[in-house]
């Protein structure tokens, strides 16, 4: 038996909350002074739909990319305030209480709780205190800042790619994690190398390419998304 420790890994978007990066920044997008400049950035944000109906099934980070451009020259301030509203009234009602429970029963298994995000940290770490008790470590996207105010650009490495099974393994030999005793849920495609790094993966809610993964590979498939 190893005497290392055990993680369960958990992708927020599609498994703990119904929503992802683009309502979020099209919600904080809406709420800029200006009308002007809320409809520029309000349709920025929007322009990352379609991009994620395109590629979100194999790679991500573009979409996130597209839509943290609705962020643009907000000051920092301004962008924490919005979180915190964003987080308190709009994100409630989109818990996932099924992925809850999942994350729950891991931490009574006795896995260290890890969840990776394509949010940005302003929104994700306090998501996570309010609605997420019992994680461990958060890993999400983060916005890039110059004079106090958003570039809108990420800072590199932008998380809803492939690089989810790289992290993963990074993670592991960092923290001492026994991977092939370890859990994952996730369900996009680029979350495929994420969930062959773990011993025990679990597709959640998955879209076309991963449940077509998942069938192939004869992984479970837990669906409970409304």
């Amino acid at each position: 038996m190893s005497d290392k420790n055990t993680a369960a890994f958990f992708r927020a978007e599609g498994v703990l909350i119904s929503r992802g990066v683009v309502h979020a920044a099209t919600w904080m997008a809406a709420q800029r002074a200006g009308l002007r400049e809320r409809a520029i950035r309000f349709g920025q944000a929007a322009l990352a739909a379609p991009v994620f109906g395109l590629l979100g099934q194999n790679d991500r980070s573009l979409g996130s990319r597209v839509a943290h451009l609705a962020y643009r020259d907000m000051t920092e301030d301004r962008i924490h305030v919005l979180a915190e509203e964003y987080v308190d009234d709009m994100l409630e009602d989109k818990v996932l209480d099924s992925g809850v429970e999942l994350l729950k029963k891991a931490r009574a298994a006795g896995h260290r709780v890890v969840v990776l995000s394509e949010g940005i940290s302003e929104i994700m770490e306090r998501a996570v205190e309010r609605y997420f008790r019992g994680v461990d470590h958060m890993v999400c996207n983060r916005l890039e800042y110059k004079g106090h105010k958003a570039t809108g650009k990420l800072i590199d490495p932008v998380i809803g790619g492939y690089e989810g099974g790289r992290w993963v393994q990074a993670y592991a030999a960092e923290h001492d994690i026994d991977l092939a005793r370890s859990v994952a849920y996730a369900g996009h495609g680029p979350d495929l190398l994420l969930l062959s790094a773990v011993g025990q993966p679990c597709v959640v809610n998955p879209d076309f390419t991963l449940r077509k993964a998942a069938r192939e590979a004869d992984w479970p498939v837990v669906d409970y998304s409304a």
